[in-house]
């Protein structure tokens, strides 16, 4: 059983014959290898050739067949920083070479380059501004992207895993280049109702269920400029929120299912792991998920960057929501700001495991120094040893 998965990019093995057995060193089971990523500016420490990759749009590492994007409304682009025509086979061709399992790491609605291209696919918030980089899966089109996505993945990389992040909306959070909206002081209430979407997508679905969209859309806004509620439920009301959190949850369950059934009819045997939150109103890389979730993939991943303070309650909330048979792995950063700290990453480890989390995954083998493999292949030896 995998307990261990180390984060990498194509662009990290490609053209770095020596990176495959640095990757492995660090002693996980298997490595998360980007195959649908978004725009980056990515260090390459080691790299002979580089020191910088500079990813400037969402690209697909697989190849781009164009029979299989026929028809679609959303065809994502290859990456022109990368060599070769499949850039993610030729990685996973070396990993698996050094004997490890590589699992296809799959980002799925976080796509500026199609936002772009699409402004109506993509999320608006309550005062009518447009979140590029977060395309809407209330839009049967970015369903059927996303669809796409992950069957090609599947055919072309074989991977012996998927990955999914973003299954769901993106919303304020997790946004721009140059980032400049801390100054404003939003709270947290502030930014969840800022990712509430009103696409026509969205606003056909509130009014499906029996939401005025025009009146949402006015209590969002006089709920953001006020901010003082400390919840969505107190912004919006107990009956409103609830109304809006059933339209939300059935989208995401329709993203979700249709692709977890995507893959398990292509490949019976990949395992997947999705990238989840117990919060109903999360927006982002870890989607909000249902009480059934951990039954229809292998592993549910939460964030655990924040550290064990806000990290341990959330992976109790999450635990409480699935259920005690669901496998509930950490994503865990062991780049800046944390410390170059073998020891210190081992407790953490240790105090999530003592929380029921039975899988850890180390974001990232191919942006760490020497220093911080090292503190990254201590802690798992570490953890072994604890076992």
């Amino acid at each position: 059983m995998v307990t261990s998965v180390a984060y990498a990019y194509p662009w990290d093995l490609v053209g770095d014959p020596a990176a495959a057995e640095r990757i492995a060193g660090i002693g996980a089971d298997a490595v998360a290898l980007a195959a649908s990523y978004h725009t980056v500016r990515a260090a390459t420490p080691f790299h002979p050739a580089r020191r910088v990759v500079d990813a400037r749009h969402a690209a697909l590492y697989v190849p781009i067949r164009p029979e299989a994007w026929r028809g679609n409304r959303l065809v994502p682009a290859p990456p022109s920083w990368v060599d070769g025509d499949d850039p993610f086979g030729a990685a996973a061709s070396a990993l698996r070479a050094v004997g490890r399992p590589v699992y296809a790491w799959t980002v799925l609605t976080h796509a500026s380059r199609l936002g772009d291209a699409h402004p109506e696919l993509t999320v608006r918030n309550a005062f009518g501004d447009r979140y590029p980089y977060a395309l809407c899966p209330s839009n049967p089109d970015v369903v059927e992207y996303c669809r796409t996505l992950v069957a090609e993945i599947v055919h072309c990389g074989q991977p012996d895993g998927m990955v999914l992040e973003a299954c769901g909306q993106l919303g304020f959070v997790h946004g721009g280049h140059h980032e400049k909206t801390d100054g404003a002081d939003w709270t947290a209430t502030q930014q969840q109702l800022l990712s509430l979407c009103f696409c026509a997508a969205c606003e056909r679905r509130y009014g499906d269920a029996g939401i005025d969209p025009a009146e949402l859309r006015a209590a969002v806004r006089a709920a953001v400029t006020d901010g003082r509620a400390d919840s969505v439920p107190e912004a919006l009301g107990e009956e409103l929120a609830a109304s809006v959190s059933s339209v939300r949850a059935e989208v995401l369950r329709h993203l979700r299912q249709t692709l977890i059934g995507e893959i398990r009819a292509l490949a019976p045997g990949t395992r997947i792991v999705l990238h989840a939150s117990a919060d109903e109103w999360a927006t982002g890389p870890f989607a909000p998920v249902a009480s059934d979730t951990g039954g229809e993939v292998d592993a549910l991943t939460l964030t655990c960057w924040p550290g064990p303070e806000r990290s341990v309650p959330a992976i109790r909330a999450l635990r409480e929501l699935v259920g005690p048979d669901a496998r509930i792995a950490g994503y865990l950063l062991a780049l800046p700001p944390r410390p170059v700290d073998g020891a210190a990453l081992l407790a953490e480890l240790l105090r999530y495991r003592a929380e029921g989390m039975a899988e850890f995954h180390l974001y990232h083998a191919g942006l760490a120094s020497v220093d911080r493999l090292a503190a990254m292949r201590n802690a798992l030896a570490g953890l072994r040893d604890a076992t």
